[in-house]
């Protein structure tokens, strides 16, 4: 207990699914939280229970991670709260804003989509990495997760902006380990699967493949995303992590081993 004791966590998607239940991970080990999230309903309900439950200060924001002033906003007002911000966790992610609905296939992703991706997914968790760097140098200590996925990875069809995006943020994170480790900085990627909302939706709308997927996870289920997501941020969020630094951790019951069917029937 109380791992995250005197630290303070920025997190962001923070409002439900995996970016929730890290926040709640870190506060059960003392954190104090500034969560952001683009909606402000979800985000205030959840820095209010988790509040409540654990007895952290918890802080929030609404924010478009999209856009460079909009993470600028988010970091400067956690650091008005709390004066400072020791772990960063990059989680943000969603379609576009009227995109239309269905897969992202190479030959038809439109330019919109393509960089709404970019921003969304890499260029947000550069921004914001770079918002909390000085005071993280300047104190000689400091933390960043960046959320990737298996997707981009093995190069998932039909995923073609996320996947991009994925790996992109993979290849920030590895290159920021290698230039901050010298100020104590680490910096690491996780690749989880979790039974979040997101993958309920999926698993609705295609419960043939989430069967398949289930099938071929050598422990047979999704992970919870504050116990088996979470215990992996907060070891990656605490002094355990000292000598740890430019790794990706598949957190995803063993699916990375041999593969995920990951082959959605098109509408």
């Amino acid at each position: 207990m109380n791992r995250l004791q005197d630290r303070v966590a920025l997190i962001t998607g923070a409002g439900a699914g995996i970016g929730k239940g890290v926040a709640r991970r870190f506060a059960a080990e003392g954190a104090s939280l500034w969560l952001a999230d683009i909606n402000a309903e979800t985000c205030a309900a959840a820095a209010q229970e988790i509040s409540e439950e654990f007895g952290v200060q918890v802080g929030y924001s609404a924010a478009d991670v999209s856009e460079h002033a909009a993470v600028q906003t988010m970091v400067d007002a956690a650091l008005a709260r709390f004066g400072r911000v020791d772990i960063l966790v990059n989680n943000a992610w969603g379609r576009r804003p009227g995109a239309k609905p269905g897969f992202a296939q190479v030959e038809t992703l439109s330019d919109l989509d393509a960089d709404w991706a970019w921003r969304i997914g890499a260029q947000s968790a550069l921004w914001a990495m770079q918002a909390v760097f000085p005071g993280m140098k300047e104190r000689g200590w400091g933390r960043v997760i960046n959320m990737c996925s298996l997707n981009g990875v093995n190069a998932h069809p039909y995923s073609v902006d996320y996947n991009m995006a994925k790996e992109a943020l993979r290849t920030l994170t590895r290159s920021a380990a290698r230039e901050w480790a010298a100020h104590g900085i680490c910096c690491n990627a996780i690749c989880p699967g979790a039974a979040t909302e997101a993958y309920q939706k999926f698993a609705t709308a295609q419960p043939d493949n989430a069967a398949d997927m289930l099938r071929m996870n050598p422990m047979g289920y999704m992970g919870d995303p504050e116990r088996d997501i979470g215990g992996a941020a907060l070891f990656l969020a605490s002094e355990d992590c000292r000598y740890v630094t430019g790794n990706t951790l598949f957190v995803d019951g063993g699916s990375h081993i041999n593969g995920v069917p990951w082959l959605p029937k098109q509408r």
